[in-house]
């Protein structure tokens, strides 16, 4: 028993020292992309909504991509466990290949996503504000991916200092490179929406040229013998199209049901759809962090099985569950008690704001119910992940969250029964895959010998 208490104490020391800088960084693209809204809520709401609309098209036209290139994580880890450094840039090069083949797919895309903002029904001032941002944000779509790819690699090797580092950086030049470009500070232009957007793709190149200076760096050129790395390798290759391949999709059609749900939600007005960017924002600052966690569950999941020693997966979960459960249910408890005051700090519209604060406060009481769930869901879909299961992980993900749009398309657009009946059914969805992943997670079946040697296969 004492040897166990020693075990789950320097692993949880082990996770946290892999998570923390996953949270700065994650938190650092929260607070860069609330910095992007709060600035254009002064303009007016509907920029705010315009923001979260263009955005999350925006996501969704490379989230197929961005899970295939970001499984990068669990590949590096997997060869890091098992002492095969020189493959771990391997998997960084066929990920850059990758990208470059996209490129001419991403851009047929982004013109067919760019003409359906047409059709789905917005007042037409802020359908326009929605085409500027997507735009933009889709013409650095080659550093987005990139950059996804060699941060992955870096959480893979367990050097999350470097990511937190590129992030933060990239944070700090975004938030008043944006609100100069908005506004027209410092003799740059005043551009609106299309500053923000600027403002991104910019800071993400300038991330993106930061991990590039670490990964070629001597000492770690010379480690993981990086100029060796630079040719196509077929297994890996294979490795990404089996176990990345699904963790792609998912998130893809996943975002595509999200995404689906905030342009539906948003038809109820546009008191409705700022107030969803309001609490989507306070979600953002909650839920992004708690990537890190899971991007380091991923890592240290994935580090395990590559080196057989399955006796820590399971002081590495419980671990990770005591860690997002106290973290999300402390942070549910603010965002119920002081929801007014969270939901004025984007009053500065000028607009009649006591329709969205109505509508909003209903809506921050129904996040703190799923904080906990989504605290989850990061935990065991991490831990499934890093092991390999992503095909079940696409299965069930995929056909929940599609159950769940097919009754928000009853609800909102046939029948039109309100946003609070709305909001309600999206939060009893994030809990039903909260309890199905956690089935999942302690049926034992991802752990199987057979299963964990075929995840190594190349």
């Amino acid at each position: 028993m004492h040897a166990a208490a020693n075990l789950d104490r320097s692993t949880a020391r082990e996770l946290l020292d892999l998570a923390l800088p996953m949270v700065v960084s994650q938190g650092s693209f929260a607070v860069m992309v609330f910095c992007d809204r709060l600035f254009l809520s002064l303009i007016g709401p509907e920029y705010m909504s315009a923001a979260l609309g263009g955005g999350v098209a925006s996501f969704f036209s490379i989230s197929l991509f961005i899970g295939v290139v970001s499984y990068a994580n669990a590949l590096v880890a997997q060869y890091y466990g098992a002492g095969d450094l020189h493959k771990c840039p391997r998997v960084v090069t066929q990920g850059i290949f990758m990208v470059v083949l996209w490129l001419p797919l991403l851009a047929v895309i982004g013109y067919y996503v760019y003409q359906f903002f047409g059709v789905i029904g917005h007042p037409p001032e802020q359908l326009q504000l929605e085409r500027v941002y997507y735009q933009i944000l889709m013409l650095g779509c080659f550093f987005n991916l990139s950059k996804a790819c060699i941060a992955s690699y870096f959480a893979g090797i367990g050097r999350t200092r470097v990511v937190m580092i590129a992030d933060v950086l990239g944070m700090l030049l975004n938030i008043p490179l944006s609100y100069a470009l908005i506004f027209g500070k410092l003799g740059l232009p005043q551009l609106g929406i299309a500053g923000a957007a600027w403002g991104t793709v910019i800071a993400t190149a300038f991330s993106l040229l930061l991990f590039a200076l670490f990964y070629f760096s001597r000492v770690h050129r010379n480690k993981f013998r990086v100029l060796d790395s630079f040719h196509l390798d077929g297994g890996i290759l294979r490795r990404y199209a089996r176990l990345g391949f699904p963790s792609g999709l998912e998130l893809f059609m996943n975002v595509a049901t999200f995404n689906l749900f905030i342009l539906m939600f948003q038809s109820y007005g546009v008191a409705q759809g700022a107030a969803a960017a309001i609490v989507f924002n306070w979600d953002m600052l909650s839920f992004v962090p708690m990537i890190g966690l899971n991007i380091a569950v991923i890592s240290l999941i994935g580090r395990y099985v590559g080196a057989n020693a399955m006796s820590r997966i399971d002081a590495v979960i419980a671990a990770g569950y005591k860690i997002a459960l106290t973290y999300s249910s402390i942070l549910a408890a603010v965002f119920v008690i002081f929801r007014m005051n969270l939901i004025d700090v984007f009053a500065g519209s000028g607009a009649d704001f006591e329709e969205i604060r109505e509508i909003g406060s209903f809506m921050m009481v129904g996040l703190a119910c799923y904080m906990m769930a989504d605290a989850s869901i990061l935990i065991s879909g991490g831990a499934l992940r890093g092991a390999g299961d992503t095909r079940w992980l696409m299965l069930t993900s995929i056909s929940l969250h599609w159950l769940m749009l097919i009754a928000q398309y009853f609800i909102i657009v046939v029948y039109d029964y309100g946003p609070r009946l709305s909001w309600v059914v999206f939060v009893l969805m994030i809990i039903v895959i909260a309890v199905v992943y956690l089935g999942r997670l302690y049926s034992g079946v991802w752990r199987e010998p057979e299963r964990l040697a075929r995840v190594m296969q190349e």
